[in-house]
């Protein structure tokens, strides 16, 4: 009777030790998957620096364009360019940090951006259909921030700095003559792209 009675008493006396357990396992799953949601940025950084080439290139081929369709032709074309470098990069670094662009923070970023992209290829086009192309830089320029700004609050505190920079910028394009535009263009989505490119890549990686 008394050898058959400690048995309980050893079972309840594991109980313990295995929540114990458990509980340190969750714990860890918890802790990695925030050190993960932690190091994928959304933004990628090299991919950032490699639009900033892209755009300082573009800068130099539209200066030379003899018409403003041409001119405008040119920057169209580097923006399908940026958003290509984007997708790829940005499709890297999340496979990289062991996570998903379509979903946390890639997809809060895109839903950030996407909006503001849209309405400027919209502006756009309605612009220079009235040949209102003076204020076409700092429209590009204003929404292109304003939605990095918006974006950016779902990903590290650089990249709201960022999109201010980016609004400042085309605020002040929004004053100045057509003849300054590409040195706009080529200030933000050259300058700012390849100096906050350069920070995110050293701070976060990508």
């Amino acid at each position: 009777m008394f050898g058959m009675g400690s048995f309980p008493a050893r079972a309840k006396s594991r109980e313990p030790v295995a929540l114990h357990a458990h509980a340190m396992d969750n714990l860890r799953f918890i802790r990695e998957t925030m050190e993960q949601a932690g190091s994928f940025t959304a933004v990628p950084g090299m991919g950032g620096m490699l639009m900033g080439l892209s755009a300082l290139c573009a800068a130099v081929v539209a200066a030379r364009q003899q018409t403003l369709e041409r001119w405008l032709a040119v920057w169209v074309g580097e923006a399908l360019v940026a958003v290509l470098i984007g997708a790829v990069t940005a499709t890297r670094k999340a496979r990289a940090g062991k996570a998903s662009l379509l979903s946390g923070p890639g997809r809060k970023f895109a839903l950030g951006l996407v909006p503001s992209i849209f309405v400027a290829a919209l502006l756009t086009y309605v612009l220079h259909r009235a040949g209102l192309y003076a204020i076409i830089p700092g429209i590009w320029l204003l929404l292109y921030g304003t939605g990095i700004l918006s974006a950016g609050a779902f990903s590290v505190p650089v990249v709201p700095v960022m999109g201010v920079c980016f609004m400042a910028l085309g605020a002040m394009a929004l004053f100045c003559p057509l003849a300054w535009a590409h040195l706009f263009l080529a200030a933000g989505f050259g300058g700012l792209h390849l100096v906050f490119g350069g920070l995110i890549a050293a701070r976060y990686g990508g």
